[in-house]
């Protein structure tokens, strides 16, 4: 989404427009009342003014040295010209040096006799009047008061109004140029605060862009403390929770396709294995039909031919059964249901007797075997189950030896185990073959298989018997031939 409206530009432009609609209304104020008020003001220092001399007067003090200095601060302050007159036109008191000219306006405005003034009664009561008086002449405006104190005395007030108008226009002005400058530093200010604040909320948008698009490395880094990096802090959490939770999901989802993939690995096995297991028992059942048929119906009567005829039948029998058993063997070592007795035995001795029982086999095909040791090698094992792993081993050497038809057994010593290999010259394995020569019926040459009777199971057994001791087995190409290996405890850990 695209932002059509910067965040900093209205925060700035708001607290400009702020800024600037104060000063203009502050100017207006001070244009339209400030007159008002300040006319107003100078009422009530007048009328306060005329009831200080009024005590005066009551008390008998107009003449006294201590009023002297409280009639000076009224005229003062208040920027107000006072007369007072006896009753017989006497000056008893004035704050002016031309008392004549003051005592002639104060003719003028007891008895209306200038035709150049015109008057505004802004106050009146029996003790005095409150005027507004305007000499077009001078083009002047006064605020006048007159009236009668407690002793009789006639008492004259006036101030002039024209300095009220220019203290006015003067503040206006200053009031301009101060709300010009404060516009311009607003701007800047609301600039500088703007970014303040749209800074952290812009990190923020990045950082919830980031995260909708699953990067969950972006962090807020603000440290202001408020209410933003509050939100900050929280968007930081929200984020760890969902990596951790997608994570999550991610893992379930892994392990999930994993089960899938091993579910559809063991029905393709399932299939695999009943296709091998009909192939492998397809040919000894054809055999033992074939032979039983011919048996059955007198091919040859000669007891010779029924005699071969029989030791086929037996031999495809036997196979079979070999095969089969093998089988079970291999499915409850696959199920954990052969369970696994450790003990402590002489390998070199169990070695030797299963060189001995394959003797006549060595024999036969004419192959040479070394087994260089008599000491007794000391493991912790299940003893039966190591023999069928010895014998599969040798087994297959006899089957696969070439070249000089040589085998040799040896052990490779370590600190807490021992290697057992078992060496045949002959043609190596093909790299691509070498994973799956533990897999159930996998053959390499199938047809050299067949040949000695082998059924692809032996090697499957000898995975699955270590496995269940949790130990390691496998299998090394050389130059000359083929090192099949596995490895045994020495010591109880």
């Amino acid at each position: 989404m695209k932002v059509k409206r910067s965040i900093t530009l209205q925060l700035t432009g708001s607290i400009l427009g702020l800024v600037t609609i104060t000063v203009l209304l502050c100017w207006f104020l001070n244009t339209t009342f400030l007159e008002t008020y300040y006319t107003y003001n100078k009422q009530n220092v007048m009328l306060e003014g005329f009831s200080a001399i009024n005590a005066e007067s009551a008390n008998g003090s107009l003449w006294s040295e201590d009023f002297d200095i409280h009639f000076e601060r009224i005229c003062a302050n208040g920027n107000i010209s006072i007369m007072i007159i006896s009753a017989d036109g006497t000056i008893v008191r004035s704050s002016v040096n031309d008392t004549e000219r003051l005592k002639r306006e104060f003719m003028e405005v007891l008895f209306g006799s200038s035709a150049d003034a015109s008057t505004e009664v802004l106050q009146e009561n029996n003790r005095y009047v409150l005027q507004k008086r305007v000499d077009s002449r001078l083009d002047a405006e006064y605020l006048i008061l007159w009236g009668t104190l407690e002793d009789g005395n006639l008492i004259l007030m006036r101030t002039a109004l024209e300095s009220i108008r220019e203290n006015v226009w003067v503040s206006n002005r200053f009031l301009a140029y101060v709300g010009g400058v404060a516009i311009v530093f607003g701007a800047i200010i609301s600039m500088f605060v703007s970014k303040k604040i749209a800074g952290p909320i812009l990190e923020l948008t990045q950082i919830s862009k980031k995260m909708t698009g699953l990067d969950f490395n972006a962090k807020y880094t603000g440290k202001a403390a408020n209410e933003i990096d509050l939100l900050g802090e929280h968007m930081n959490q929200l984020s760890e929770a969902l990596e951790k939770t997608i994570s999550e999901l991610k893992s379930a989802n892994n392990e999930l396709q994993i089960d899938i993939e091993k579910k559809n690995q063991i029905d393709e096995m399932r299939k695999e294995f009943l296709s091998n297991v009909s192939h492998e028992l397809k040919t000894p059942l054809a055999l033992i039909q074939g032979y039983a048929e011919g048996l059955q119906e007198c091919v040859h009567d000669d007891e010779e031919s029924r005699n071969f005829y029989c030791e086929v039948i037996v031999d495809e029998a036997d196979k079979m059964n070999r095969m089969v058993k093998k089988l079970l063997t291999l499915n409850q070592l696959e199920f954990g249901n052969d369970m696994v007795t450790l003990e402590r035995f002489d390998l070199t001795e169990l070695i030797q007797g299963v060189i001995q029982s394959a003797s006549i086999l060595l024999k036969q095909n004419e192959i040479s075997l070394t087994f260089n040791t008599d000491m007794p090698m000391y493991v912790w094992a299940d003893e039966f189950k190591i023999e069928e792993v010895i014998t599969n081993y040798l087994s297959n050497a006899i089957h696969h030896a070439a070249f000089e038809k040589h085998i040799d057994i040896k052990y490779t010593q370590h600190e807490d185990y021992v290697r057992v290999s078992v060496f045949n010259t002959g043609n190596a394995i093909p790299q691509e073959d070498i994973e799956n020569i533990w897999i159930k019926f996998y053959k390499v040459d199938k047809a050299r298989t067949r040949e000695y009777g082998g059924s692809g199971i032996g090697l499957s057994i000898v995975k699955a018997i270590m496995d269940s001791h949790h130990r390691e087995c496998g299998v090394v190409n050389h130059a000359n031939g083929v090192e099949f290996w596995f490895e045994l405890d020495t010591k109880n850990n």
